[in-house]
């Protein structure tokens, strides 16, 4: 069974035993997350969208935070003698599925 759940403005596909790195997270190491917002449940019987997955939600468990690499940023105006450097590393969470719940079944 998967899953496509929202978290951080992004949208992930996921499946039980996956590890994946999203937005930060509030929550110590090893605490349990649940995520409601669920856009899509598919599995062998085949996919389930809108009012078929009303209750439906992801549980998970926080294996870490950190910071993804630097990202450098480089401005240049030709002829202008201009250059800016700038640099961003993003923080994370990388989060652990341990279980989905599918929602209510007609």
């Amino acid at each position: 069974m998967y899953a496509v759940l929202v978290t951080g403005g992004k949208q992930h596909r996921v499946m039980q035993g996956e590890t994946l790195r999203v937005e930060k997270l509030e929550g110590d190491v090893g605490s349990e997350l649940k995520f409601d917002n669920i856009l899509m449940l598919g599995d062998a019987d085949g996919i389930k969208l809108g009012d078929d997955i009303k209750g439906a939600s992801i549980a998970a468990k926080i294996v870490s935070h950190g910071r993804a690499d630097k990202i450098r940023i480089v401005k240049f105006r030709r002829r202008k003698h201009h250059r800016k450097q700038m640099g961003h590393r993003q923080y994370y969470t990388e989060i652990e599925i341990t279980g989905i719940a599918g929602g209510d079944k007609k």
